[in-house]
């Protein structure tokens, strides 16, 4: 887990890298955020996640001037959903929105995702809402955002895509997976039937079973390879710059 702000840093790079890969969208289709002290580190606006870099990452107060940054680059269209969700939920230490297919899919007819199946309870609710449809990178859309997730780590936002939270980037990027999972699962078995949905009650019962039987959302963070990918991937770029910086020491010496 990251414990510096470095680290946060190329922890988000990674996790974006991650996102790419699962094809749950490009840098215009998502952002990540992670809580540093008391402001937000935020990709920028529009950066191809293949060519994202720590340092390009933009800084955001928590308090103050609303929509203040500092950075290279601007942050990312929708921001506001980032701030939103950090300073109303002191529990969450990241956010990751995506579009992946059915999650989206989901999303686009508008259709919340109720507890039709036991995984639903890694998001530490009974229901993920689905928020209503309003115009991209506003306020409202922002406050919707925040009205769907509620004090769970999962949301819709209708015609749009989803989004994640987590304590660590670890944890919100580990949901965005199960997310994708339950998603497809609905789909499917709104294919074949109505499906039957838990009671709160129940949904709840398994929350706390999973924390006692060691198969939280933090045990799907080691299931899933999450943590181990995004060190592996920090590192493996720590590695690629190190012979660019090794060639112009030589270059230096030459001359």
């Amino acid at each position: 887990m990251a414990t510096t702000e470095k680290a946060l840093r190329e922890s988000i790079v990674a996790a974006a890298a991650r996102l790419a890969e699962a094809g749950f969208g490009v840098a215009s289709a998502g952002d990540i955020s992670a809580r540093l002290s008391d402001s937000i580190l935020i990709t920028p606006n529009g950066a191809p996640y293949a060519t994202l870099h720590p340092q390009t990452l933009a800084e955001m107060p928590l308090a103050g001037e609303y929509g203040a940054w500092k950075g290279p680059t601007k942050p990312a269209g929708e921001w506001r959903i980032h701030l939103e969700i950090a300073r109303a939920r002191t529990d969450v230490g990241a956010v990751v929105r995506f579009q992946s297919p059915y999650a989206t899919a989901l999303a686009m007819a508008q259709k919340s995702i109720p507890a039709a199946h036991p995984l639903i309870a890694l998001f530490s609710a009974a229901e993920i809402r689905c928020a209503k449809y309003a115009p991209m990178g506003g306020k409202e859309l922002a406050q919707l955002a925040l009205e769907a997730l509620g004090a769970g780590h999962a949301a819709l936002l209708g015609n749009y895509g989803a989004l994640t939270t987590g304590g660590t980037i670890q944890a919100a990027l580990a949901r965005a997976f199960e997310l994708e999972t339950l998603a497809r699962l609905y789909a499917c078995a709104l294919s074949v039937g109505r499906p039957r949905i838990l009671s709160d009650e129940e949904v709840f019962r398994i929350v706390e079973r999973l924390k006692t039987s060691g198969g939280d959302i933090e045990a799907r963070v080691e299931a899933l390879g999450v943590g181990t990918a995004l060190a592996m991937k920090a590192k493996t770029k720590r590695a690629a710059r190190a012979p660019t910086k090794a060639k112009r020491i030589a270059r230096k010496g030459k001359t």
